[in-house]
C-alpha cells in the first residue's frame, strides 16, 4: 500500500453533486459571461446572449436544438461559455460523427466569422490564422472532452457489469461446491451412521425376542423404537442434503417436524427423573420456534443422559410475553458415569446458532450447586 492509499479519501459534499446544481451552474456562468462581454451591447444583442444562456436548462433533452439557440448570441456578442457547454453536451449525448462534426463545425464558423463581418471577409494575414486556430480549438476542445467523458462513463458501466458478472460466477461456483459437499456428507451419513444404527436396531430386536426378562425386553423394545426413529430422521436429512443433486427426481417430502406437543413423549422416553413444567401459553408459536424449543430440550436431555444420567432434571417451557423461554437444568449427579460417550460440543453450538437465526438467545453453563443449565429465549417473530 502506497502512502497515497493510506490517506483518507475526500468526497465532495452531497450538494456539490446534486442534479439541480449541475444543471444550474452552466446557466449562471453563461449569464455572467454574457454580462461581461455585452458592455456596449444593444437590447437585442443582450436578448440573444441571455437566450443562449437560458437555453442550457434543456441541453440534456435537446442538445442539438440548444446548440443552435446559442449560435445567434455567439455570432453577435462573441460569448464562449454557452456554446462551449452546448458542444460538450452534444458530444456526451449525441456522440455520432454525423451529429457532432456538423455541430462543432458550425460553432467554428460562427466564432470565426464574427458580426459585423470585416472587409475583406478573409484576410490572409497572421491575425486571421490565429483567429482560425482559436475558432477550431474552441470547438474541438469541448467536443473531445465530451467524447472522453462519455467513453469514461461507458467504461465505468462496462466495468460494473463485469464486476456483477464475476460476482454471479463466484456465487454459482460457491453453490456448486456447496452442492458437491452436501452430496458427500449425505453419502458419508448414509454409509456410516445408517449402517451402525441398523445394526443396533437388529441387535435390539434379537434381544427383545430372545430374552425372558421383561425389563430387558422393554429396554430392548425402546432401543429398537429409538433406532427406527433415528433411521427415519437420518433418511430425511440425507434426502435434504441430496435434494439438489437428484437430477430429475424430486426430493422426498419431509416428515412432520417435532412441535411443543411432542415434548412430553420426548421427556418420557429419555428415562430421566424429570420435573416438568410445560406452559407455552395460548399463543400460536411459529413452527421454527417450536422446532427450536424441541431441539433444545432434546439436546439438553441427551447431554444429561451422557454426563449425569442419575441426576434430577428440571424442564421448564413457559411463555414470557412474546418470547418462549426454555430451561433445562440438572442437579449435581450423585455418581458420575464410569464411561462417558464422546462428544465435541457441536450440539450446543448448533442450538445457539439456531436461536440467533430466530432472533433469540441461548446460554449454557454450570450452576452453583454442581449441575448444568441450558436456557433459551425464542421470540414469536423477528419484528
Amino acid at each position: 500500500m502506497t502512502p497515497a492509499d493510506q490517506l483518507p479519501s475526500r468526497r465532495l459534499p452531497a450538494w456539490c453533486t446534486a442534479p439541480w446544481l449541475m444543471l444550474l451552474l452552466p446557466v449562471l456562468y453563461s449569464l455572467m459571461d454574457a454580462a461581461l462581454v455585452a458592455r456596449d451591447a444593444t437590447w437585442w444583442q443582450m436578448a440573444l446572449s441571455t437566450l443562449a444562456a437560458v437555453a442550457l436548462f434543456w441541453r440534456r433533452r435537446f442538445p442539438v436544438t440548444v446548440l443552435l439557440l446559442t449560435m445567434p448570441g455567439t455570432w453577435v456578442e462573441a460569448i464562449w461559455l454557452a456554446p462551449i457547454t452546448a458542444v460538450y453536451t452534444v458530444a456526451t449525448e449525441r456522440p455520432g460523427a454525423r451529429v457532432l462534426f456538423p455541430c462543432a463545425t458550425l460553432f467554428t464558423l460562427v466564432s470565426f466569422f464574427h458580426w459585423p463581418l470585416p472587409t475583406p471577409v478573409i484576410d490572409l494575414s497572421r491575425n486571421t490564422a490565429l483567429d482560425a486556430i482559436q475558432a477550431v480549438m474552441l470547438a474541438a476542445g469541448p467536443a473531445a472532452t465530451g467524447l472522453l467523458s462519455r467513453t469514461r462513463r461507458e467504461l465505468a458501466a462496462r466495468l460494473d457489469e463485469l464486476t456483477r458478472g464475476q460476482e454471479r460466477e463466484s456465487r454459482l461456483l460457491a453453490e456448486r461446491v456447496l452442492i458437491s459437499e452436501r452430496g458427500r456428507l449425505a453419502r458419508e451419513m448414509h454409509d456410516v451412521v445408517s449402517h451402525q444404527v441398523s445394526l443396533i436396531s437388529i441387535q435390539a430386536g434379537a434381544l427383545q425376542v430372545s430374552t425372558a426378562d421383561p425389563a430387558a425386553a422393554g429396554v430392548a423394545r425402546t432401543i429398537r423404537e429409538l433406532s427406527v426413529r433415528t433411521l427415519d430422521e437420518l433418511r430425511q436429512m440425507v434426502g435434504v442434503l441430496r435434494g439438489t443433486t437428484n437430477g430429475p427426481f424430486p426430493a422426498a417430502p419431509l416428515a412432520p417436524q417435532p412441535r411443543l406437543t411432542d415434548l412430553p413423549r420426548l421427556i418420557e422416553q429419555s428415562g430421566l427423573a424429570a420435573d416438568t413444567e410445560l406452559n407455552p401459553g395460548d399463543r400460536p408459536w411459529p413452527e421454527a420456534v417450536e422446532r427450536a424449543a424441541y431441539r433444545t430440550v432434546q439436546e439438553a436431555l441427551t447431554n444429561i443422559t451422557k454426563y449425569a444420567p442419575e441426576a434430577v432434571v428440571h424442564v421448564r417451557v413457559r411463555a414470557k410475553g412474546r418470547r418462549l423461554r426454555v430451561e433445562v437444568r440438572n442437579e449435581a449427579p450423585p455418581v458420575h458415569p464410569a464411561e462417558i460417550l464422546p462428544g465435541g460440543g457441536h450440539g450446543l453450538v448448533g442450538l445457539r446458532e439456531r436461536a440467533q437465526l430466530l432472533g433469540g438467545t441461548l446460554t449454557a453453563g454450570p450452576t452453583q450447586d454442581g449441575g448444568f443449565e441450558v436456557r433459551a429465549e425464542l421470540p414469536a417473530s423477528r419484528s
